[in-house]
């Protein structure tokens, strides 16, 4: 069986942390900024974890399991 091939947008928006989880960034921080407060968007920088319910997909498009 051949190997199987990692989605390459996939690979730039998660990254896996060292205990496992899996990150990603937040949206709704690319453009219209001026109507957003900044306090939202300074909570929009950070970085989360992906949900329990997403994993199982996003493991698969990154080819790790």
């Amino acid at each position: 069986m051949p190997k199987m091939k990692t989605n390459g947008s996939a690979k730039k928006r998660f990254k896996i942390a060292s205990s496992g989880t899996i990150k990603r960034k937040k949206a709704y921080k690319s453009h219209i900024l001026t109507k957003k407060s900044a306090k939202r968007k300074r909570s929009l920088r950070q970085s989360t974890v992906v949900s329990a319910v997403d994993i199982k997909a996003v493991k698969r498009l990154l080819a790790l399991s």
